[in-house]
């Protein structure tokens, strides 16, 4: 297999710090992402991984720091702003439409990058029935490529968790995003489900090019799939580097492990 060729910074996190109230969920935090890496957020529970997403994806504004996405500076962005740049995100607690099809759960996906006004997509006329036709095939490849081909039509409420995290997965797929932020992909997951969704994960990232950052809480699968790893703390940074460098790290080891043997 040839080796992966890893790009500049796409996105970069400075100095950001968010408080609720009087509670610190993160303090002072920095780290970067390459194009076409799978960046790790490592941490214990109530550490901010969640809340970093989410200052990522335009959820939560901090009361300090930046982001830089492809040269451009915010301190502040909003969810909508963050999708058209790119960034799609998958959720800790699916967000799907459970009475819908998986057919049509991805196909939601694609409303970004819908031209036609609603009019025109309801009669689906000229332009706005070959547009229709264009976003259909888009989702079709991401059915075959997830192979969900035999749930098309299922409503996404019947079929088990795992397929259902991976319709998450196309939907966000969907966008085409060029960073796709995933949160806890494989929690609640067997061995199995979770052997699937890491392949599926490289996969997207290899086949797509797509830059992923991703929330997980089994070491072994971060140690396996990511090129480098940040790890949080009761909102601070406490490790940032290779899988190696962080397995080895003093202060990681006494965070997971509460000792520093």
């Amino acid at each position: 297999m040839a080796e992966k060729k890893i790009g500049d910074v796409i996105l970069d996190v400075a100095n950001i710090s968010l408080s609720f109230g009087g509670v610190k969920a993160l303090s002072d935090i920095s780290f970067n992402v390459k194009e076409h890496e799978i960046r790790a957020i490592i941490g214990p529970n109530g550490a901010g991984k969640s809340s970093m997403l989410n200052c990522i994806n335009g959820v939560y504004t901090p009361q300090q720091g930046a982001i830089t996405f492809r040269g451009q500076t915010f301190t502040h962005m909003n969810s909508h702003q963050v999708a058209v740049m790119g960034v799609a995100r998958t959720f800790q607690n699916l967000a799907l439409f459970k009475g819908m099809s998986v057919l049509d759960n991805i196909m939601s996906g694609r409303n970004l990058k819908i031209k036609s006004n609603l009019l025109m997509q309801a009669i689906r006329i000229g332009p706005a029935e070959k547009e229709e036709f264009m976003h259909r095939e888009a989702v079709e490849k991401i059915i075959d490529f997830l192979e969900i081909q035999a749930y098309r039509k299922t409503p996404v409420g019947q079929l088990p968790y795992g397929l259902q995290k991976r319709v998450d997965l196309g939907r966000a797929l969907a966008m085409e995003p060029q960073v796709l932020l995933l949160d806890e992909p494989m929690a609640g997951m067997n061995v199995e489900e979770k052997q699937d969704m890491c392949r599926f994960v490289l996969d997207v990232n290899d086949e797509f090019g797509t830059t992923v950052v991703l929330i997980e809480h089994d070491m072994g699968v971060v140690m396996d799939i990511s090129d480098r790893v940040v790890v949080l703390d009761y909102g601070k940074k406490i490790g940032d580097g290779t899988p190696d460098e962080v397995r080895n790290n003093e202060d990681v080891i006494r965070a997971y492990l509460g000792t520093s043997h």
